[in-house]
C-alpha cells in the first residue's frame, strides 16, 4: 500500500491490546505503508499479539526493564529487516499500589522501577536504536500531562513523564548530529490498559473527555495519525517538541 511511510521499516514497541494507544500508532502506520517491526516483553505477549496481529510481522522479544535485552532486540532487527527508519517508545510502567493515594507513599524502589521502565528505557532504546537508523530517522515517545499538571492519583508516573519529556529535548539535541529527530505525543486520557491501573481512572477520563473542545474525547485512531505524521518526512521542521494529541483537554 502506498502513502506518506511507503518503503519505511518502523519499529513499535508497546503493543499490548487492541486497545492500546500503540496498536493505533500500528494501525495508522500500517495504512501509510510502512513495514513494521514489532518487540514485546515476553512469551505470554507474544502469544497475545498473534491473536490480533497478523503472524507475518517481524515480533522481536525484547524485555526493556534490563538494558542488555535492548541491544540484543537491536542486533536481531537489524538482522532480519536491516537498517530502520522510525521508532515509537510507548512504554511505561509503576506498581499499581503507587497509582492511588499520596505520592509520599511511594518507596525509593518503586519510584526508581518507574523511572527505570518509563523513562530510561527511552534512553536505551535511543542508544541502540540510533545505531541501525538511516539518517533521517524517527524517534517518538508518548507521554501525558501529568507531567506538567497534578492529576489525582497519577503520581509517580507524573513524575516520570515530566523525566520522559526532558529526555525527548536532550536527546533531539545529541541526536542531531545523525539527523535524527525526537518528539514526543501528549496524548489525551483514553480508557487503555496502562490507564485503568490509575485509581478512579473512570472519572479522569470523563472529565478529559469534558474538558475537550468539543465534548468528544480523542482515540487511539487519531493519535496513531499523528505517529505516522511524526515518522513521516512531512514533519522534519519538530524536534525536541511534546505535541498534544488530546482534543484541547489541556487548554482548560
Amino acid at each position: 500500500m502506498s502513502g506518506i511511510l511507503s518503503g519505511k521499516k518502523i519499529v513499535i514497541m508497546g503493543v499490548a491490546n487492541k486497545r492500546s494507544l500503540a496498536y493505533g500508532c500500528f494501525q495508522a502506520l500500517e495504512e501509510q505503508g510502512a513495514e513494521i517491526i514489532l518487540t514485546y516483553q515476553n512469551d505470554r505477549m507474544l502469544k497475545s499479539l498473534n491473536r490480533f496481529i497478523d503472524e507475518g510481522i517481524t515480533k522481536i522479544p525484547c524485555d526493556v526493564s534490563k538494558p542488555e535485552n535492548v541491544q540484543t532486540a537491536f542486533d536481531q532487527i537489524h538482522e532480519q529487516v536491516g537498517n530502520i527508519d522510525g521508532l515509537i517508545h510507548a512504554i511505561a510502567y509503576a506498581d499499581p499500589e503507587d497509582l492511588q493515594g499520596e505520592t509520599t507513599d511511594a518507596s525509593l524502589e518503586s519510584f526508581n522501577k518507574a523511572q527505570s521502565i518509563s523513562v530510561y528505557s527511552l534512553i536505551s532504546v535511543a542508544k541502540y536504536g540510533r545505531q541501525i537508523m538511516n539518517e533521517g530517522g524517527s524517534i517518538v515517545t508518548l507521554t501525558y500531562m501529568g507531567s506538567e499538571r497534578a492529576i489525582p492519583n497519577y503520581n509517580i508516573m507524573g513524575i516520570a513523564k515530566a523525566g520522559l519529556e526532558a529526555s525527548v529535548r536532550y536527546l533531539a539535541r545529541d541526536l542531531a548530529s545523525q539527523n535524527i529527530r525526537v518528539n514526543a505525543i501528549s496524548a489525551g486520557a483514553v480508557k487503555t490498559l496502562a490507564v485503568t491501573g490509575v485509581k478512579d481512572y473512570s472519572k479522569l477520563i470523563e472529565l478529559s473527555n469534558e474538558r475537550a473542545v468539543n465534548g468528544v474525547g480523542v482515540t487511539i485512531q487519531e493519535v496513531g495519525n499523528t505517529a505516522a505524521f511524526l515518522m513521516s518526512d512531512l514533519s522534519t521542521g519538530l524536534d525536541g517538541d511534546t505535541i498534544y494529541v488530546d482534543k484541547g483537554t489541556h487548554l482548560i
